[in-house]
């Protein structure tokens, strides 16, 4: 079954939001044409697009694909996140890194995930399932190929307060699909605390393995929304506090959309 019904409420809101505030600003200011900003955006994702091709080049020479030969028990989570969420085409690889980080990319099938090597280390299978679904998740929701297409709109050439706003704008919904690619590791796990731990030991770091500092890392993320310093930094970052999004996990877990979807894509056959 394919379904994008996990998608975050204000998700597609504030792309709607993101893409009438650069129309209005290319309608109204005088330093862009709307033909220069055409021309603008199809380089920006004509960049995108090569610079990714450039990226998968090199990736294949660094990192290793995960296939059941190689990588039996990760390549049979990968299979069943696949299965469940969808996403069309993707290629999984691991790349050597001692960084504690995932990403996807790809504006072409087949889309391409990244784990690093470090994060084989100290997670336990459903941690990894959940971050696995998680990068799947955006490939599902087209995060992958809508942030260059987007991120071009948002770099139309403008007055210095319209691109800010822009900017603000565009960030703004990278922290919505966000909410929605955890909606998608929590579907693909099935485990809210195994997604809550998760992305405590992503905070926690190369340390994640020791009690000590996963109870450190935790009081550092409850801490997070309590100064301006902490709302500020989130309203210039492309993710939200984690704090927020252990908030929306759990919240979404308790949902009864959560639990209808959840039996619709584990059910047998």
């Amino acid at each position: 079954m394919r379904t994008t019904a996990y998608r975050y409420p204000s998700e597609q809101l504030i792309l709607g939001v993101t893409i009438l505030l650069v129309l209005g600003v290319i309608a109204l200011t005088a330093t862009a044409t709307v033909c220069a900003s055409v021309i603008f955006i199809l380089a920006f994702v004509a960049l995108a697009y090569q610079l990714g091709l450039s990226h998968h080049r090199q990736l294949v020479r660094a990192a290793r694909r995960v296939e059941p030969q190689s990588m039996p028990a990760l390549a049979e989570l990968a299979r069943s996140s696949v299965e469940r969420l969808q996403p069309g085409e993707v290629e999984v690889y691991v790349l050597p890194s001692r960084e504690m980080n995932a990403y996807t990319f790809g504006l072409s099938s087949p889309k391409v995930v990244v784990l690093y090597a470090a994060l084989l280390k100290v997670m336990d299978a459903d941690e990894m399932q959940f971050i696995l679904g998680h990068e799947l998740g955006h490939v599902a929701l087209g995060h992958t190929w809508l942030n260059s297409l987007v991120g071009g709109l948002a770099g139309v050439p403008s007055p210095f307060s319209a691109a800010a706003l822009l900017a603000l704008a565009f960030l703004w919904w990278n922290r919505a699909c966000e909410y929605s690619a955890d909606r998608a590791g929590l579907l693909a796990c099935g485990k809210p605390e195994k997604a809550v731990s998760a992305l405590v030991k992503l905070a926690a770091g190369p340390g994640a393995l020791d009690r000590g500092a996963l109870e450190a890392a935790y009081r550092r993320i409850d801490a997070e929304d309590d100064t301006f310093l902490g709302g500020l930094n989130e309203a210039l970052g492309t993710h939200p506090m984690l704090i927020r999004r252990i908030g929306q996990l759990r919240a979404y877990a308790a949902s009864p959309q959560y639990r209808r979807l959840r039996a619709q894509i584990v059910r047998p056959g």
